[in-house]
């Protein structure tokens, strides 16, 4: 009767070590498997915001350049239209003239940085 009583005892101890062990385990990995996931979460959004930043700011200096030598070639095709409108046209009839090419460029500007800008 001893004997089975400790066979018994020693099955309950290793049958509860067992337990013990397998709970730890997957306790273990279940929260390895939880840290791997935020990481890879944490690092997928990280790449993707500093990706959209990326490209936000390419579009941003893009349209900037595309301004500025838009505005340097009107500013170069004003001074043209008024030094050859001074030497054939004359003094008089600049003012008009200067009136009309003043609206084109502005309307030929506004139409550059809508397109730029769609």
């Amino acid at each position: 009767v001893f004997v089975v009583v400790v066979e018994l005892v020693v099955l309950v101890v290793v049958l509860v070590v067992v337990l013990v062990v397998v709970v730890v385990v997957v306790v273990v990995a279940e929260v390895v498997v939880m840290v791997v996931v935020v990481v890879v979460v944490v690092v997928v959004v990280v790449v993707v915001v500093v990706v959209v930043e990326v490209v936000v700011l390419v579009v941003v200096v893009v349209v900037v350049v595309v301004v500025v030598v838009v505005v340097v070639v009107v500013l170069v095709v004003e001074v043209v239209v008024v030094v050859v409108e001074v030497v054939v046209v004359g003094v008089c009839e600049v003012v008009v003239v200067e009136v009309v090419v003043v609206v084109v460029v502005v309307v030929v500007v506004v139409v550059v940085v809508v397109v730029v800008v769609v």
